[in-house]
């Protein structure tokens, strides 16, 4: 369908003027577009502009001039003569579609035409000149549309300065071939150069279009792969204003860690994107690295060079060919149509086979060449006017490539196809030299008019020559895409100060980009000789000693070479590892005392008992140890229980002495026994739990201390109930259970539960030592000797004591009213509330210890020991202060209110009970 709306199009398309090309006539042609005007956007009648000076003028003549040395080459092409079918793009893709058209109508004939330059027929020149090849276009917009079309008809196309991406896809662009390396290559180019500096965290700005977006997309894939991570990505507009570039210049400021920006701009947007560092303030915090659109140019960094210092940029690497330079400076244009005559003589050249270069010269020195033409600040020109200093345009070196890339596959092709009886011999210059002797190297039947578009491909593919620039800048080849192998000057912008010279900005050579030979050989065998092959690949080569960065920007933030830094997170120091945000940045994470660094990200834990060393590199066996007297934590718990044990012993002491006072027989003499025997229990079980862990000490810990806290509250409790009883009866009936006797068997039952319930938990999961590792934060870990008991087991081996506790508190706040002469009630209410607090209070402590032994062990001996401390003080400090300081008091009697009630204490030393009631009613 494509290719009948081409012929369609073709039939009905009007004929060019003969000024619209330049034919030069051959045995085979060439054909060739380039921007030789600028678009007209005003206009769409008339497509072409202004005429361009350098990408057009230029890069036409570069053409010129290499066929002109192909044709006098006796080497290259011998005895066949290049021709050229030239037209003008006006830099408009529509419009280079359209002359394309030329090419593909003419290669739909099969006839060959010797017509010479002058155009007499237009019509029969473009429909009888097929071309065997297309040198061209310039602009990657214009190659795209005019490669589809060539596609279509197997015609080969050769660019000189196209660069897009896009034009790599040979499932599109089968055909297409260029010499100059696509933006994937100085994309490559520039992360090689952020990989060499140790950049791993950068920002990217690209200008909007093909050129840009494409050019950093490919930047930002070959990064991500490399491991470099993009902090701000930032796009410019087409046709931007000074608040975008402000903008932009915000963005990159939300990553100030990332001093690196890659630009694919252009070197007007460059320009003013610096501008907009040194409006903002910030002019030198950022390294530059600019595409081949900045390279070594001083529009971008004129007049504001500091903004730039330091900027890292890349060019195309070439030569000027001086060959050329000589020639176009030579031309002039013809001023007459006498002047074209190949007969005159005149030292310089004529230039009569450009019909554009007469516009030129008129742009060139503000002249005219007709009086018709002449305006107020315009002349007539004469062509001796004075040329300006003349600098080669920078793709003038790649337009000669690509036409003697065309030119060196026609010759490998005829050599091939033309000369078969020669070919048994290997070298090719051999075979063109038996060839030429033979007069059959020539256009033969097999390539006439022009060869198959796809076998010509196919040598252009394959073809491999030294670049008429040099050595040194490689040969000229094509990879498997077609496009040629990218090869890159690297510069850096700076203040340079020479001896005898005051100091000046100017762009300093680094390195560069491209192929490099590397070499390898098969496995040394003494007796045969190593088999060395060669193979190329793409390397950067980069002096970092010649790089010089701003001193005061670097400061603390460079690495030992002087290198600023631009990275998200520096280096986690030893035994810590990275915690990820994302690949390139990350916080340190110290590992666990008891783990060891597996990966940077990865922490591996010790087996139990093992511990990792300084270096967090190896796991090492932990010793463990006791508990000692001498720790810190154990001198308070002893502290108190020594003090507790004298105390108790006091009062025992006291107790016996005056056991006969009434109101030591009035508190139920047999149950203080008791208590104060639990007191001493409570104060001995310290000492016990505090030595090295044993099977007895072990058993103290899971049972003794239950069964001591018991026998205390199992007493208390007995007391409180017993009172309660007495003085909340109504009198109807005579009490029970309340002689000394029955309390002691009520308590002793009590007492039993516990260690009952002791007893089968023993037998059930005997007592056993275990090692306890404790790993405390900040702190080496450490291994300690302890029972094989959980706390939490402990706890519950207490509950039946805390109902004891609160039962006990319950009755004490009952009997809280009694008579004011019975105030034993009082002092165990004192007690139990008291009781209740500490236990409350060791509760968080004992739990938030974070399960470490000597705080837990200890806060329990604490406790224990503070228990029996509160019950010695407020239940038998008052009788001790009573009996020892005023044993006036040791009998008193008091009455009931509503009710006459007395209550006698009895002096009878027979008497077995403490207390004997009588009840009198008024």
């Amino acid at each position: 369908m494509v290719l009948w709306l081409v012929v369609a199009y073709i039939v009905g398309y009007d004929r060019v003027s003969c000024k619209e090309l330049i034919h030069i006539p051959g045995d085979i042609t060439l054909g060739a577009l380039f921007p030789m005007h600028q678009q007209n956007v005003s206009n769409k009648e008339h497509p072409c502009g202004d005429i361009k000076q350098e990408k057009g003028i230029q890069r036409l003549e570069a053409m010129l001039y290499a066929l002109d040395e192909i044709n006098r080459s006796e080497n290259l092409l011998p005895n066949i003569r290049l021709g050229a079918l030239i037209l003008d793009t006006c830099s408009n893709p529509s419009y280079a579609l359209e002359q394309a058209m030329q090419f593909v109508k003419a290669h739909m004939t099969s006839s060959r035409t010797n017509s010479s330059e002058s155009c007499a027929d237009p019509d029969d020149l473009l429909g009888k000149i097929p071309v065997a090849g297309v040198i061209g276009a310039s602009f990657s917009e214009v190659s795209i549309m005019v490669a589809n079309i060539l596609k279509l008809f197997q015609i080969p196309q050769i660019s000189y300065a196209s660069t897009s991406l896009e034009l790599s896809d040979k499932s599109r662009f089968e055909y297409f071939s260029r010499v100059v390396p696509p933006d994937n290559y100085q994309a490559q180019t520039m992360v090689e150069i952020v990989k060499l500096l140790g950049w791993t965290y950068v920002s990217t700005v690209a200008a909007e279009g093909d050129y840009g977006e494409k050019g950093i997309a490919h930047f930002t894939k070959l990064a991500t792969e490399e491991g470099v991570c993009i902090a701000v990505a930032s796009k410019i507009s087409r046709n931007p204003s000074r608040k975008e570039f402000d903008s932009v210049v915000m963005q990159l400021m939300e990553k100030p860690k990332a001093k690196a920006v890659v630009l694919f701009v252009d070197e007007d947007k460059t320009r003013r994107l610096l501008q907009a560092t040194s409006r903002m303030g910030v002019a030198g915090h950022f390294f530059w690295i600019g595409s081949d659109s900045w390279g070594a140019k001083v529009h971008p960094v004129k007049q504001q060079e500091w903004t730039a210092e330091g900027a890292i940029t890349i060019l195309p690497k070439r030569k000027s060919i001086r060959g050329f330079d000589e020639y176009f400076t030579n031309l002039v244009p013809p001023m007459s149509a006498e002047d074209c005559n190949p007969k005159k003589d005149t030292k310089r050249k004529i230039n009569c086979r450009n019909p554009w270069f007469r516009e030129f010269w008129s742009k060139q020195h503000n002249c005219v060449f007709e009086k018709s033409e002449m305006g107020i600040n315009s002349s007539l020109c004469t062509g001796k006017e004075r040329k300006e200093i003349f600098q080669q345009e920078g793709l003038v070196p790649f337009a000669i490539d690509a036409v003697y890339a065309m030119a060196h596959s026609l010759h490998n092709l005829v050599l091939r196809e033309c000369c078969t009886n020669h070919t048994h011999l290997k070298d090719n210059k051999l075979v063109l030299k038996s060839c030429l002797e033979a007069g059959e190297f020539r256009i033969c039947k097999s390539i006439s008019p022009v060869p198959s578009g796809k076998l010509l491909l196919q040598h252009i593919r394959n073809v491999s020559f030294t670049s008429v620039q040099g050595r040194e800048i490689g040969d000229v080849k094509f990879n498997k895409d077609g496009d040629g192998f990218g090869r890159y000057s690297v510069y850096q912008y700076q203040l340079v100060s020479r001896p005898n010279q005051p100091k000046h900005w100017d762009y300093v050579w680094l390195g560069e980009f491209g192929e490099v030979s590397n070499y390898y050989w098969n496995q040394l065998n003494t007796q045969e000789a190593p088999n060395i092959r060669s193979f190329l690949t793409q390397e950067l080569y980069f002096e970092v000693k010649r790089s010089r960065w701003n001193q005061v920007k670097t400061d603390n933030h460079s690495d030992n070479s002087g290198v600023p830094l631009s990275v998200c997170s520096k280096p986690c120091p030893i035994g810590t590892i990275k915690n990820y945000e994302n690949p390139c940045c990350w916080s340190c994470v110290s590992c666990r005392e008891d783990s060891v660094v597996m990966r940077e990200d990865l922490c591996y834990k010790c087996p139990s008992g093992y511990v990792s060393d300084l270096l967090k590199s190896s796991c090492v066996k932990l010793d463990a140890f006791n508990i000692t007297w001498k720790n810190p934590w154990v001198f308070l718990p002893l502290l108190i229980s020594t003090v507790g044990l004298i105390l108790t012993l006091e009062v025992m002491i006291v107790f016996f002495i005056y056991r006969k006072t009434t109101v030591i027989m009035a508190s139920g003499r047999e149950l203080c026994y008791v208590l104060l025997f639990g007191l001493l229990i409570s104060y001995t079980v310290p000492f016990i739990l505090l030595l090295q862990p044993s099977p007895f000490s072990c058993a103290i810990l899971r049972g003794g201390l239950g069964i001591c806290l018991n026998i205390c509250y199992s007493a208390i409790f007995t007391k409180t109930s017993r009172i309660s009883r007495i003085f909340n009866h109504n009198g109807r009936s005579q009490l029970k259970w309340i002689s000394p006797t029955s309390q002691l068997c009520i308590c002793l039952g009590l007492i039993l539960l516990q260690v009952v319930g002791v007893v089968v938990w023993i037998i059930i999961e005997p007592s056993q030592q275990e090692i306890s590792y404790i790993y405390v934060p900040g702190q080496n870990p450490s291994a300690l000797q302890t029972c094989g008991v959980t706390f939490v087991s402990i706890i519950v081996s207490l509950l039946y004591n805390i109902v004891l506790v609160l039962l006990c508190t319950v009755y004490a706040f009952k009997t809280r009213k009694i008579p004011e002469n019975f105030n034993e009630a009082k002092y165990i209410g004192f007690t139990m509330y008291s009781t209740c607090i500490v236990w409350l209070a060791f509760i968080p402590i004992f739990f938030g210890a974070n399960h470490d032994y000597q705080v837990q062990i200890s806060s329990l001996c604490m406790c224990v020991s503070l228990s029996a401390s509160v019950t010695l003080c407020l239940l038998f400090g008052p009788k001790i202060y009573i009996v020892v300081l005023h044993p006036e008091k040791c009998a008193r009697t008091y009455s009931l209110k509503k009710t006459r009630r007395t209550l006698r204490f009895s002096k009878s030393l027979e008497s077995e009970r403490s207390i004997a009631s009588d009840f009198h009613t008024s």
